[in-house]
């Protein structure tokens, strides 16, 4: 009751896919390997995107907005007036 065994096939035949029954012996290294490059190159885009990103309006303060962590423009810009509030309040 087992649908019985492998059923025979052409052995020229080719395709990236890897055809009939292919399970390489390294697949699961080769995934791994694929998984840290698509990390790394997402890393590297999301660092560059970091970078260049450029604001004319900075977000409301208090409000939730994901790129206030990594922005280094609204990191300075919140940096500069928490520094502006501390000398208003100083004086």
């Amino acid at each position: 009751m087992g649908g019985g065994g492998k059923i025979p096939y052409p052995k020229h035949v080719w395709s990236p896919s890897g055809g009939w029954y292919s399970q390489p012996a390294n697949w699961k290294a080769n995934t791994a390997v694929i998984g840290v490059v698509i990390v790394g190159i997402t890393a590297m885009a999301w660092k560059l995107s970091a970078e260049r990103e450029f604001r004319h309006k900075f977000p409301e303060q208090g409000r939730f907005y994901p790129s206030r962590y990594w922005s280094k423009q609204i990191i300075e810009h919140e940096k500069a007036e928490k520094a502006s509030k501390v000398s208003k309040d100083s004086s």
